[in-house]
C-alpha cells in the first residue's frame, strides 16, 4: 500500500479490506467476531468497509488475535536524542584537577 498517495477515506477501505481478509483467514464469520469483540454484527460490517470508530476497529483486532500488529502499524515514538539531553541536563565535559588554594606551601626542588 502506497500510504502517501492515498486519501484518508482510501487508506480507511483498505484497512477495512485487510481485517476482511483477516477474518476470512481465520475462517470466522461476522457474527463470530462481533460476539468475540463484544460488538454488533453491523460494527464489523462497517469496520470491513473502513467505516468504524477507533475503538471498535481495536476491538475487533483484538477479537482477531492481530494486536501485535499495532506496533507495526504504528510503533512506539523513541526520544529523541536531542530530547534526551535535555532531560539529561548539563554533564561534565572535563576533569577540574586538583586544586590548590593560596594558603597551600609549593614543594620546592
Amino acid at each position: 500500500m502506497e500510504a502517501s498517495i492515498k486519501s484518508p477515506t482510501a487508506l480507511a477501505e483498505e484497512l477495512g479490506e485487510r481485517l476482511r481478509q483477516a477474518r476470512l483467514n481465520s475462517d470466522l464469520t461476522q457474527a463470530d467476531v462481533a460476539e468475540r469483540a463484544g460488538v454488533s454484527r453491523k460494527i464489523v460490517l462497517n469496520a470491513e468497509k473502513g467505516k468504524a470508530q477507533l475503538e471498535s476497529f481495536l476491538a475487533i483486532m483484538l477479537a482477531l488475535n492481530l494486536t501485535e500488529q499495532i506496533d507495526l502499524f504504528l510503533p512506539k515514538p523513541q526520544v529523541s536524542p536531542v530530547q534526551l539531553m535535555k532531560l539529561q541536563g548539563k554533564k561534565r565535559q572535563r576533569a577540574s584537577g586538583l586544586r590548590k588554594g593560596s594558603d597551600e606551601e609549593t614543594s620546592q626542588w
